[in-house]
């Protein structure tokens, strides 16, 4: 571990939580990390669209539905949590440098595919300004805001759910024994 001597009660019990084996087979495959990324992309944005809502349309229904959908919201995040190791989670110094090294590439390559998205939505609030002398972007600036704020806070964590590789499977099943002859 990285300065293992340093780790708190709380970096050891982080650690322990976002390692638990229990969770293994939630994301023991790529298949299903993928699909716990779709579902966190889903419920996020479907939480974002309902929050916008709210304040926009004044839809006081959305403060009922949004615990339905932010219970789901928080088991795909230890989903992916556990997936990842707990590589945003945890402190520097409760992670190695191979799990320091993950993080940062899934850092950069949100941080890319985030300015990627950022540029565009810029792009589009622009047009949309040209286009209706001012009128529609200024309605969607608070939107656009709240959204490009959730994208590069979750953006990284998706990026290292989907870059997480399987464990390597063991060279011997439990029943099965090697023949030498």
């Amino acid at each position: 571990m990285n300065a293992s001597n340093t780790m708190t009660g709380y970096d050891r019990r982080m650690r322990s939580l976002m390692n638990n084996p229990r969770l293994y087979p939630l994301h023991a495959t790529a298949a299903r990390r993928r699909t716990a990324v779709a579902a966190h992309v889903a419920l996020t944005g479907t939480a974002v669209v309902l929050a916008v809502w709210l304040f926009r349309q004044e839809a006081p229904w959305t403060v009922l539905v949004m615990p339905a959908i932010l219970l789901p919201w928080c088991i795909v995040t230890g989903i992916l949590n556990s997936a990842t190791g707990g590589l945003f989670e945890l402190r520097a110094r409760a992670l190695d440098e191979r799990q320091l090294a993950e993080r940062e590439q899934a850092r950069s390559a949100a941080h890319k595919m985030t300015g990627a998205l950022v540029g565009g939505a810029a792009l589009g609030l622009w047009l949309a300004a040209w286009l209706t002398d001012g009128q529609l972007s200024r309605a969607y600036v608070a939107p656009l805001l709240a959204g490009v704020f959730v994208l590069h806070w979750l953006m990284p964590l998706w990026i290292a759910g989907l870059l997480v590789k399987d464990d390597p499977a063991d060279d011997f099943a439990d029943d099965a024994v090697p023949s030498y002859s």
